[in-house]
């Protein structure tokens, strides 16, 4: 039985859908991560199932046990926001301490789970310090230790390495993951940051205007997007997408015969998605193209050719590129996305 349940959850506000016919389940110790650009409803998801908000219809489940029915003290989840919101009067102590002298537990139990807390989340020797003396990171640390000192039966964690730098927040990643591993609690983290969904993500959920766009593991939504939309959030360059048409047995402007491809043809007007890794640039390549543009960025080149109207991107790892040069390359077809260019849908593959 899955350890959280979601079934055809809707949320509006006004006359604003703000999510439609939600429904999601994740397994005991479960890191699920909610991807999709602001506002598409993924906040208030949390806040639902936190309590904070009330659902116009569906159910939410941990367990057997049915939450949108209780209120948010009796639902034990704990939610983790980016602005740490922690105590400015109370030392780390205190603040990791709150929530158990809110639920009355005994005075040595809770000393004993301040020092246990503070060494999971490095930091024992702050214990005296207050907010205002600690960096961002440190502040985040107690925040997220104030939530698991609660044991709850549900994370939620709300953007919660947005407000840091680039390093820290690589580094809190990767600490992050190791500390919701080792605790094995069921996880829900929101982020806007695709980096932080696919590498943190058991599974990640993409999310557009309230409606679940793709459930699955990073690599298979990355590799098999279901839509134009998920194609196009996921990945640095973005995809290259083409507007493509069947002549002659033919895909165009590529021209590539239908049988070399690994989908069925059926529309007269598709979409093509190609990502920029996969344009292979060589000399005896197929294609031909100006370059437009050069993006150094140390170990790679991010190359712009102009090609049958559209502007490529194609990623090198060395060579001298020139702006305004003609340079040959392959797109192989196994690598080649096709859209429905009415529905966004990617077209199924043969078998």
């Amino acid at each position: 039985m899955p350890e959280l349940k979601i079934n055809n959850l809707s949320k509006s506000f006004g006359k604003r859908r703000i999510l439609s016919d939600i429904s999601l389940e994740a397994d005991s110790g479960e890191l699920i991560v909610i991807l999709g650009p602001s506002g598409c409803g993924k906040s208030t998801l949390l806040r639902l199932l936190a309590g904070l908000e009330t659902a116009d219809s569906g159910e939410m489940y941990i367990g057997e046990k049915r939450i949108d029915l209780l209120p948010p003290q009796k639902r034990n989840v704990a939610l983790v926001f980016q602005n740490y919101a922690l105590y400015p009067h109370m030392t780390v102590s205190q603040n990791l301490a709150f929530p158990l002298k809110v639920m009355r537990v005994e005075k040595e139990r809770i000393k004993d789970r301040v020092r246990e807390i503070a060494e999971m989340i490095d930091l024992p020797d702050r214990l005296d310090a207050r907010p205002a003396e600690l960096s961002g990171g440190q502040r985040q640390r107690v925040a997220l230790g104030r939530a698991i000192i609660r044991e709850p039966d549900l994370f939620l964690l709300d953007e919660p390495l947005s407000n840091l730098d680039a390093d820290l927040r690589q580094s809190l990643r990767r600490e992050l993951v190791a500390l919701q591993r080792k605790l094995k609690t069921t996880t829900v983290y929101v982020t806007h940051d695709q980096v932080e969904a696919m590498t943190m993500a058991d599974r990640m959920v993409v999310l557009q205007e309230g409606k679940i766009r793709q459930i699955g593991k990073p690599a298979e939504v990355y590799n098999e997007p279901n839509d134009i939309f998920v194609a196009s959030f996921l990945g640095t360059p973005k995809i290259n997408l083409i507007e493509g048409s069947i002549g002659d047995g033919a895909l165009q402007p590529l021209g590539i015969p239908g049988h070399d491809l690994n989908y069925g043809i059926d529309e007269r007007e598709l979409v093509l998605g190609i990502r920029p890794e996969d344009i292979r640039l060589d000399a005896g390549g197929k294609y031909a193209g100006e370059i437009r543009d050069l993006e150094y960025l140390g170990d790679k080149v991010i190359i712009s050719i102009e090609f049958a109207g559209n502007s490529l991107s194609a990623i090198a790892k060395d060579g001298d590129w020139e702006i305004g040069t003609i340079t040959q390359f392959s797109i192989p077809s196994e690598k080649l996305l096709a859209f429905n260019k009415a529905t966004g849908l990617r077209l199924a593959e043969r078998h």
